[in-house]
C-alpha cells in the first residue's frame, strides 16, 4: 500500500511524504504506482518551475520513499510572496484531493491523510 501524508500548518499545505508500494500489479504494469509517481513529479516540477518556489525534496531510489517540503507554501509577512504561497499550497492541496478521489476505486492500495504539522524549517 502506498501511504501519502500531507502536512498542513493552519490552512496552508506545505508538503507531503510518500512510502510503500501499491502492489496493484507487477512492476511496469502497476497503474496505481504509475499514477502516484506521475502526479508527484508533476507537483514538484510545477512548484519549482512554474511558481519558482524553493522545493526541498528527497526521493529514495531503493525504497521509492518521497519527502517534499516547501516553505514558500506558508504565509509570510511579505505581501509579494502571497500569490506564490496560495499557488503552491493550492497545488499541494489539489494533489491531496486527487488522491482522495483515487481512494474510491483503489482503497486497498492507497492510504491518504492530511495532518496538522508545524513546518520545521
Amino acid at each position: 500500500m502506498i501511504q501519502v501524508k500531507f502536512f498542513r500548518q493552519g490552512n496552508a499545505v506545505w508538503g507531503f511524504s510518500e512510502s510503500g508500494h501499491a502492489a496493484y500489479a507487477e512492476s511496469g504494469d502497476d497503474i496505481v504506482c504509475a499514477a502516484v509517481s506521475a502526479m508527484t513529479m508533476l507537483v514538484i516540477n510545477t512548484a519549482e518551475v512554474v511558481y519558482a518556489a524553493t522545493v526541498d525534496y528527497q526521493i529514495d531510489e531503493k525504497t521509492t520513499d518521497v519527502t517534499v517540503r516547501c516553505e514558500d507554501a506558508l504565509p509570510s509577512d511579505d505581501r509579494e510572496s502571497e500569490p506564490k504561497q496560495f499557488a503552491v499550497s493550492g497545488l499541494f492541496y489539489g494533489y491531496y484531493l486527487q488522491l482522495m478521489d483515487m481512494l474510491e476505486d483503489y482503497y486497498e492500495y492507497l492510504d491518504v491523510s492530511l495532518i496538522e504539522k508545524k513546518f520545521d524549517g
